[in-house]
């Protein structure tokens, strides 16, 4: 279990390793969670041969983007975890929107942790966990942001930093990730500053009010965003005088 002293982040905490390519950043941090790493790992990757998204999906990799992982070694109790994709999702909302100019189209996080920029997806983040066989806990948090490339995605429209006006490399942009998740990691505080996040989370949500469909393994349900509760679930009203809480899935705004 995190105590309050590992919870409390700040930049000196955390170390880089910035490769050219690996297969995956998110394979390569669990791989040196496996053998022994303490955590607070950086790992970037100038091209990734083997990315993923969410559900197995295939997210390309070449050079030009942002790519980049973040191991964290027993960061919370489980049942405080639910809350981090969120403190994840300011965070790399507030990077992205640092280096953009200010006339740009609105930065927004779709719920979860999905970045838009004027409604267009620039970000995807995967966070995945994983026990290890001496009893700690490995959670990796995998940040994709499309910086000067925009690989086409069936599910959504997309777009990249540099068709906003901004020249960053995925260098710069780096060290502003690096800086703004310290800081959101330090207000999550192992989950106990959830009301903080949360509240943070719902200043640049994407969609609150707006009719919209979720996407279930099994099935999609339509409704209104009414918005999150406090541990981040998602609250639909499906018009039938209940709010239906959600915990994971595929938002789509109905147009």
């Amino acid at each position: 279990m995190a105590s309050d002293m590992n919870s409390r982040k700040s930049l000196g905490d955390f170390r880089h390793d910035a490769l050219s390519e690996t297969a995956s950043t998110n394979s390569e941090c669990l791989e040196r969670a496996r053998t022994g790493d303490a955590g607070n790992l950086w790992v970037t990757a100038g091209r990734q041969t083997g990315g993923r998204g969410r559900r197995g999906r295939l997210w390309a990799s070449e050079r030009g983007n942002l790519y980049a992982s973040l191991l964290l070694i027993d960061p919370a109790p489980v049942n405080r975890l639910g809350s981090l994709p969120l403190a994840v999702a300011v965070a790399v909302h507030q990077a992205v929107r640092s280096v953009l100019p200010l006339a740009a189209e609105p930065v927004e996080v779709k719920w979860p942790n999905d970045i838009l920029i004027g409604r267009k997806k620039t970000c995807g983040i995967l966070i995945e966990g994983e026990a290890l066989p001496d009893g700690r806990y490995a959670l990796v948090i995998g940040i994709g942001i499309n910086v000067s490339v925009m690989p086409e995605n069936p599910h959504y429209p997309v777009t990249c930093l540099h068709e906003h006006g901004t020249t960053v490399s995925p260098e710069e942009l780096f060290a502003h990730l690096y800086a703004s998740m310290a800081e959101a990691l330090t207000v999550w505080n192992g989950g106990k500053g959830i009301r903080e996040v949360t509240a943070r989370w719902r200043e640049v949500a994407c969609g609150i009010g707006e009719k919209i469909t979720v996407h279930l393994p099994d099935r999609s349900i339509s409704g209104h965003f009414v918005g999150i509760d406090d541990n981040g679930l998602l609250m639909l009203d499906t018009g039938d005088g209940k709010i239906l809480p959600i915990a994971a899935g595929d938002v789509f705004f109905n147009r």
